[in-house]
């Protein structure tokens, strides 16, 4: 279940990177305490689900098929790779070694 993902950062992986935006993180509870941006911080790092926006050209080479392709939902290894900013959108993105993704998020259950 993968959505049309048109890479507007300016940051392009290379190789067997994958280029991820990771979930929004709530940066006020459901109770209406706003989080300090410490807390915040830590828990977006610590997220593991994000939408593939690119991968590298190299990425899943030695397999029969891809894991993923842009607009699949991801679940990905903790703290792994680098968080960067898109150069042209200022978005905070991750760059994460083709390995680190375990697997595609077909469906999700809604909050509300």
């Amino acid at each position: 279940m993968s959505e049309e993902i048109v890479n507007t950062s300016g940051l392009k992986p290379l190789g067997r990177a994958v280029l991820i935006r990771t979930y929004e993180v709530e940066k006020v509870t459901k109770g209406g305490i706003v989080l300090p941006s410490q807390v915040s911080d830590r828990d977006e790092m610590a997220e593991t689900r994000a939408t593939v926006i690119e991968v590298g050209s190299c990425c899943w080479d030695d397999e029969p098929t891809p894991r993923c392709k842009p607009g699949d939902r991801v679940l990905f290894a903790k703290y792994a790779g680098k968080v960067c900013k898109g150069t042209l959108d200022d978005v905070t993105y991750r760059v994460v070694n083709d390995r680190d993704i375990y697997l595609a998020i077909t469906g999700e259950k809604s909050d509300e």
